[in-house]
């Protein structure tokens, strides 16, 4: 089984490709830095000398990295069998308040690189009868957050995205869900203190990609709600 990640080396991204390393699943996966990608690619391979793990630097704000990892993988996968659009940006800015360019960099990172990614993998997912596409999109997609505006309309709008999708996809034997983590923590908290039980761990997310990936072939998961047992952040 063949899955590509974006956003792979911190993170909740860097969690779902340990978990799936592990699962058995061949790796391509992309970031902005080349070394975090080969360093996490040695470790990886290292671990599981069974998978193959590659990857490309890829500035998911630039409408042309995100279409030369489209080739790379196509030139490195004959088939993908999953896709998780994991990468994006978080901005905390009110939308009255916020420069020009924080909803253009946000939309572009956390829509637009995960809707060409969708288009372009899912019309080769459409053509084998078979596929899973999971977008890790926010609890923001639901419950919008005032102080982060425009991250929460991009979410939204990702959300939308994975909704259409899982309808046009499902009659070719194709699933798509959405993952919708409430506060995690990942490098992004990094220095809070706040105690760490308050928040998702990075690994429950990954665990979720796994579980939605291992259920039996008429099981379509269409959306997952994970929220922080001891309040809201």
């Amino acid at each position: 089984m063949n899955a590509v990640i974006t956003g792979a080396t911190k993170g909740m991204g860097k969690s779902i490709a340990l978990k799936l390393a592990q699962a058995g699943y061949n790796l391509i996966i992309c970031s902005r830095n080349q070394a975090e990608i080969d360093l996490l690619s040695q470790e990886l391979v290292i671990k599981h000398p069974a998978v193959s793990v590659s990857g490309l630097q890829t500035d998911c704000s630039n409408p042309l990295e995100v279409n030369q990892f489209c080739n790379f993988v196509q030139q490195h996968f004959q088939t993908v069998d999953v896709l998780i659009n994991n990468v994006g940006t978080y901005i905390p800015a009110s939308i009255l308040d916020e420069d020009e360019h924080v909803l253009d960099l946000q939309m572009q990172i956390n829509f637009l690189a995960a809707y060409t990614f969708c288009k372009t993998f899912g019309k080769q997912m459409r053509d084998a009868q078979k596929g899973h596409i999971i977008n890790i999109c926010s609890i923001a997609a639901i419950n919008p957050v005032v102080e982060a505006g425009s991250y929460t309309v991009t979410k939204a709008a990702l959300l939308s995205l994975t909704k259409v999708l899982r309808l046009e996809l499902m009659k070719h034997s194709v699933k798509v869900t959405a993952i919708l983590p409430g506060s995690t923590l990942t490098s992004s908290w990094e220095g809070t203190s706040i105690p760490a039980e308050r928040f998702i761990a990075a690994e429950d997310v990954a665990s979720s990609v796994l579980a939605c990936l291992s259920m039996s072939a008429g099981a379509n998961p269409d959306q997952l709600v994970i929220t922080p047992l001891n309040g809201n952040l």
